[in-house]
């Protein structure tokens, strides 16, 4: 009798303790919905935002090569390379840096910290890019302009500029203003698109005026923010702590990111350099450009899901816990590899058909090499996925050094010829340096967690 009423208690108990505890877990199930439901419309938001700026951007330069002759369409060309780069390396460590920093801050209740420490390490780098323009002048205007002082001034001011666009970029992104983030860009590449129109209706003429729309795209974009402020998220000005972001912990961080972007442009463009310096056939170079696009136009709108993806985990690790934070990267990074899977599928059965239609060249495309470059940008994918969460756990050197690791091994292949085929070469190579990073990040991750 005593063991049925032993019994009877402990069954009681846990009943009881199932009752007390079953109306929270309704209500951590309803935060949770809410919290993925946010996310996904912030990355839905922002992916529409980036693929509008993709399309007005080929429309940019499309009527740019109708309205200007193939040498000055090629330095217009060029101006943009270099932009794009250099922007992205310099610029987006700051951006990252705010956007986690921010959400971190905010899903704690915790009012806005002082912007005085990223807006110094942003406008070092600044600095640092107009010195070494102003010193290499010469070589710049005369090795990649043809002489023109105008395209080179145009760089100078676009990149200057555009270090307010990517801490607005930041800002905005921190405060999950994704709307206006879409906005800022898409306003950014359609008043580039104006310069070439103006071109072409006649209101203007010449390589300068097209060029000069990048440099005012970036003054442009920068009316969003006025907006941004009155729509910022209240936060409780109760809550106060000190700012803990100094210019060392933040330079740290930004200098990681960096080294991080220096990494991932080594991934994508490695391959055309050093195929254009060591195959006696120059026009492969352009081969492996044509086939490292089937990994350039997914990675460009992952952009969107990065954006997004930074301040959601860096705001799920501080209001909810890592076990939030964990499923929200099990769920992208089974998307990305369901995605990755589906296109190398779709690109080994009809990949060499599509390519003989986008590009008029004499290359052959090789169904197996596309399918292996469709591979290598899912593990690519991946690889910023574990980054992001690398960073909102605010651990970028251990990622930084495995970008590193990634992107040194990845030329070593390169210049080695293992595989003759160079065109080859790069697409195997692309995918074991994705795959290595991955695994690298894998590591990273589980050792933060």
């Amino acid at each position: 009798m005593s063991n049925v009423a032993e019994g009877d208690s402990e069954e009681r108990a846990v009943r009881l303790a199932g009752e007390t505890s079953s109306p929270r877990e309704p209500e951590e199930q309803q935060a949770r919905l809410a919290g993925e439901t946010s996310y996904l419309r912030s990355a839905r938001l922002l992916s529409l935002g980036i693929a509008t700026t993709g399309l007005v951007t080929f429309a940019y330069f499309s009527v740019a090569s109708h309205v200007l002759d193939d040498a000055d369409y090629k330095a217009v060309s060029v101006l943009w390379s270099v932009l794009f780069i250099t922007v992205s390396v310099i610029y987006r460590p700051i951006e990252q840096l705010l956007s986690r920093t921010l959400a971190d801050r905010r899903a704690r209740g915790l009012r806005d910290h002082s912007l005085r420490t990223p807006l110094l390490i942003q406008g070092s780098f600044a600095l640092a890019f107009a010195a070494v323009a102003l010193a290499a002048r010469g070589p710049l205007e005369d090795g990649l302009f043809d002489g023109s002082a105008a395209l080179y001034w145009i760089l100078v001011v676009a990149v200057l500029a555009y270090a307010a666009s990517y801490f607005a970029r930041g800002w905005l992104a921190g405060h999950q203003l994704f709307g206006l983030y879409g906005g800022l860009v898409f306003l950014e590449a359609t008043s580039r698109l104006l310069f070439a129109l103006g071109v072409a209706v006649g209101i203007a003429e010449g390589q300068t005026a097209v060029a000069l729309g990048m440099a005012a795209a970036p003054f442009v974009s920068l009316v969003v923010v006025p907006v941004a402020f009155s729509r910022r998220p209240a936060t409780d000005s109760r809550k106060r702590a000190a700012d803990d972001l100094g210019i060392a912990r933040g330079g740290r961080f930004a200098l990681a990111v960096l080294a991080i972007m220096v990494a991932e442009q080594t991934l994508l463009n490695a391959a055309v350099l050093t195929t254009d310096l060591t195959t006696a056939d120059a026009v492969t170079a352009g081969f492996v450009f044509n086939v490292l696009l089937v990994a350039r136009a997914p990675l460009q709108l992952f952009q969107a899901i990065q954006g997004s993806l930074l301040p959601h985990l860096a705001g799920l690790e501080a209001r909810a816990g890592r076990d939030e934070a964990d499923r929200a990267v099990r769920i992208t990074m089974l998307a990305i590899a369901g995605f990755a899977l589906a296109v190398a599928a779709g690109l080994a059965a009809f990949g060499p058909w599509a390519m003989d239609l986008l590009f008029d060249d004499a290359a052959t495309y090789g169904r197996w090499g596309l399918a292996i470059v469709a591979l290598g940008m899912g593990f690519h994918l991946m690889s910023g996925t574990l980054n992001q969460a690398a960073l909102a756990r605010d651990d970028p050197g251990r990622a930084a050094a495995a970008w590193l690791l990634a992107a040194v091994v990845f030329v070593a292949w390169l210049v080695t010829p293992v595989i003759d085929d160079a065109l080859l070469r790069a697409e195997v190579g692309y995918l074991g340096a994705a795959a290595l990073l991955c695994g690298l990040l894998s590591v990273v991750y589980r050792r933060v967690g």
